[in-house]
C-alpha cells in the first residue's frame, strides 16, 4: 500500500498572545443582529439619533460595513440634512464608501431588520458594552505581550494601563443630565443640610476665621489656586489649612508635594504646632523641656488623617490615580498640590511635543476634572512671572501675573494670592498701620462669592501664619519677642491637651532658597 502524496499538508497556527479571544477558540463579544436594528432604525425615524448619538460612536460598531453606514449617518446630521434610506445611500456614495457598506441593496435590507425605534437606546447601550469589551480584551492583549518583553519597563507598561483605561471610561462612561424635580431635591436636601451647621461652614475649615466667612470653607469640585511669588508662605498657609482640616475638625486630607519631602513638610508642622523655632528644628539643637514640649503638644498632630505624597515630577495620570485610590480607602475631603509648574502632563493632553504653556493648560483643566469627578476641592500652588518685581507701587499681584498659563485663570473656582507689604520695604500701609507681622490673603477671582481681601498675622521665628487677632499679644518694639496667652486644659483621660481658642498657628516657607529637592521614587501617601 502506497502513501497518497497528494493529500494537502495541514499546518497548525502557533497561537499568538495577539488575539487572547482567539487563543481559547473565541469571537470577540458582539452585537451584530442589534446594529442592523439600530442602523435600520435611524434610517427609519428622523429623530432616533438624538437618542442615541451621545452613546454611539463609529468605533461602537464591530462590522466595518456598519462603521461606514453610521459615519454617513452622522455627516448627514453634522449637515442638517434628512437621514433615510436614499440620503444614506447617497451619502455613502459621495464618500466613496458605498460598496465597503456591501453596497445599496445590503442597506435597504437594513431597514427590514426593525419596524419602529422604540427600544433604540437600549440596543444602542448593549453594543456600547460589547464594543468595550473588545476594548478591554484589546488592552489587555497589548499589555501581555509587553509584559513577556524583558526590555519593557514595568512602571511605563502600569502607566500604559491606567492611561488606556483611563481613556476607555472617559469616552464612555458619561454622566445624563438630571430633571428639574430630581435637581431641586438634591438641593433643598442640602439647603437643609447647610441650615444645621451652626458655624455657618459649608466646605472644608480652612481655620482661618475671616477668610472662612468669606468662602464658608474649601467647597466641593472646586479647584483653588493659591498663587504668590517665592517667599511669601505658600507652603505655610496650605500647611496650616490641611493642619486645621485633619486635626481640628477630623476630616482627611492629603498633600502631594513636589518641591519638599514628606520629612521637611512634617518638621513645618512640628515647628508651627510645638511653637518651637524652625532653626532649632532645622539643626537639632533642642534643649531638654523643648523636647518634652515637641512631644506634649504634636500627640493630636501624630493621630490625623494627614496624608502625604512626596513624588517628584508626579503626573497628571498619576495623580488621578492616587487620589481615587485615596478617596476610596480614605475618603480624602480635600487635596493639595504644592506645586503645579513643577508637575508634568500627559503624553496625549500637550505635556509632551507642545510648548510650556500648553501643558500647565492641560494640567489645570485636569485638577478641575479630579475636582469634580472626586467631588472635593482641590488646591494647587502656583508661582507668579517676575512682573511683579518689576512693577512699581506696592507691587500687588494680579491676575495676569499668573505663570506660564491664562488657563490657570480660566479653569480656577477661587484664586487667592499671598502678598506680605514688608517683604518689599513698605512699612505702613494706605491708613497709616504698621504691616510689620502681617500677610494679606487677596481673592482676586471668586465665581461663588465676592473677592476680598483678609488680613493674618506672619511670625518669622516660627514661619507660620495665625489670625490676626488670635490672642497672642505682639509687642510694638523691634526685638521679635512674643509673648502668648494659651491655656492648658486637661482631658478626661488626664492627659493635656493644649487650648489656643481661635487661633490657627501653621508654618511657612519663608526661605525657599533652604529647600533641597528629593529625588526619590514614588511611594503610596503615608498618614503622620
Amino acid at each position: 500500500m502506497t502513501e497518497n502524496t497528494n493529500q494537502p499538508r495541514i499546518t497548525r497556527k502557533k497561537p499568538s498572545f495577539d488575539n487572547p479571544a482567539n487563543l481559547l477558540g473565541k469571537i470577540p463579544p458582539q452585537a451584530v443582529e442589534l446594529e442592523e436594528a439600530v442602523l435600520g432604525a435611524l434610517m427609519l425615524e428622523k429623530d432616533a439619533l438624538t437618542n442615541v448619538i451621545d452613546i454611539l460612536k463609529v468605533e461602537s460598531f464591530y462590522k466595518e460595513s456598519h462603521k461606514v453606514i453610521f459615519q454617513a449617518i452622522l455627516d448627514l446630521f453634522t449637515e442638517s440634512q434628512p437621514i433615510d434610506l436614499l440620503t444614506v445611500t447617497t451619502q455613502l456614495r459621495k464618500n466613496g464608501a458605498l460598496e465597503v457598506a456591501g453596497g445599496a441593496f445590503y442597506v435597504t435590507e437594513l431597514t427590514s431588520k426593525v419596524a419602529s425605534a422604540a427600544n433604540i437606546e437600549y440596543h444602542a447601550r448593549i453594543i456600547t458594552e460589547q464594543s468595550i469589551k473588545r476594548e478591554l480584551i484589546r488592552i489587555s492583549s497589548e499589555i501581555q505581550k509587553d509584559a513577556f518583553e524583558d526590555t519593557t519597563d514595568v512602571f511605563e507598561l502600569l502607566d500604559k494601563m491606567e492611561q488606556s483605561m483611563f481613556e476607555i471610561s472617559e469616552k464612555n462612561i458619561r454622566k445624563n443630565y438630571s430633571d428639574m424635580r430630581s435637581i431641586m431635591r438634591d438641593a433643598i436636601a442640602e439647603l437643609e443640610e447647610r441650615k444645621n451647621q451652626k458655624d455657618g461652614l459649608t466646605g472644608v475649615p480652612s481655620g482661618f476665621t475671616a477668610l472662612d466667612r468669606v468662602t464658608s470653607g474649601w467647597q466641593k469640585s472646586d479647584l483653588v489656586i493659591i498663587a504668590a511669588r517665592p517667599a511669601m508662605g505658600k507652603t505655610a498657609f496650605v500647611l496650616s489649612v490641611l493642619r486645621n482640616a485633619a486635626v481640628d475638625h477630623s476630616r482627611p486630607v492629603a498633600i502631594f508635594s513636589l518641591e519638599m519631602s514628606s520629612v521637611q513638610l512634617v518638621n513645618r508642622l512640628i515647628s508651627s504646632e510645638a511653637e518651637l523655632d524652625s532653626e532649632k528644628i532645622k539643626k537639632g539643637t533642642l534643649a531638654d523641656h523643648e523636647w518634652a514640649q515637641l512631644v506634649h503638644k504634636t500627640a493630636k498632630l501624630s493621630k490625623a488623617p494627614l496624608f502625604v505624597d512626596d513624588t517628584p515630577a508626579l503626573s497628571i495620570l498619576e495623580l488621578r490615580a492616587k487620589c481615587r485610590k485615596l478617596k476610596a480607602q480614605h475618603d480624602i475631603q480635600m487635596v493639595v498640590i504644592d506645586y503645579l509648574q513643577l508637575m508634568s502632563g500627559d503624553s496625549k493632553s500637550g505635556g509632551q511635543g507642545g510648548n510650556r504653556e500648553q501643558e500647565i493648560a492641560s494640567i489645570s483643566r485636569a485638577l478641575k476634572k479630579i475636582a469634580k469627578e472626586l467631588s472635593i476641592p482641590v488646591i494647587a500652588l502656583s508661582q507668579l512671572s517676575r512682573a511683579v518685581e518689576t512693577r512699581g507701587g506696592d507691587k500687588r499681584p494680579q491676575l495676569s501675573d499668573l505663570r506660564e498659563s491664562g488657563a490657570i485663570e480660566q479653569d480656577a473656582d477661587m484664586v487667592m494670592f499671598l502678598y506680605r507689604p514688608e517683604y518689599y520695604g513698605i512699612t505702613e500701609d494706605e491708613g497709616g498701620a504698621s504691616t510689620q507681622g502681617v500677610g494679606e490673603v487677596i481673592i482676586a477671582k471668586h465665581r461663588n462669592g465676592s473677592l476680598e481681601n483678609v488680613k493674618l498675622r506672619f511670625i518669622g521665628k516660627y514661619t507660620k501664619f495665625t489670625d490676626l487677632d488670635g490672642g497672642i499679644n505682639y509687642p510694638s518694639n523691634q526685638s521679635g519677642e512674643v509673648s502668648y496667652s494659651h491655656k492648658f486644659t486637661s482631658s478626661a483621660s488626664g492627659v493635656s491637651s493644649f487650648d489656643s481658642g481661635n487661633t490657627i498657628k501653621l508654618p511657612s516657607k519663608a526661605n525657599e532658597d533652604d529647600m533641597d529637592r528629593v529625588f526619590k521614587g514614588g511611594n503610596d501617601p503615608a498618614p503622620f
